[in-house]
């Protein structure tokens, strides 16, 4: 099972770090992080591979959003700086099917609960 925490209310240019633990598994999948505001399709935000920790992340994300893993506790991490009124969505973690990353919502093995991130001033 995976779970995501970590969403709120904040105002733009304000933080947020997202986690997102498994339960009854490892998690050292490739996994992602994923949106989906209201009226759009969900979307890939950033994907972290398993074999090297490689990091992918959307133009739109690039130098705000950082991903991170702790292994050991089988948590992934999703640091959001500099938050902009185009961000509020649901946010959700799930593993990818393979090794290798993927935005495409087809190729995710498993979906977690997702998390709510509001942005407004």
């Amino acid at each position: 099972q995976l779970q995501a925490f970590g969403g709120g209310l904040v105002q733009p240019g304000e933080s947020l770090r997202l986690s997102c633990v498994a339960s009854r598994f490892t998690l050292d999948n490739t996994v992602g992080w994923f949106r989906q505001a209201p009226g759009k399709e969900r979307e890939g935000v950033s994907c972290m591979e398993t074999t090297d920790s490689t990091t992918y992340y959307i133009d739109d994300t690039k130098g705000r959003f950082t991903m991170s893993r702790d292994k050991a506790k089988s948590t992934v991490y999703l640091q959001m700086n500099s938050l902009k009124p185009e961000d509020p969505a649901i946010y959700f973690c799930a593993t990818i099917k393979g090794a290798y990353c993927s935005g495409d919502p087809h190729f995710v093995y498993r979906w977690g609960q997702g998390t709510l991130v509001t942005v407004s001033s």
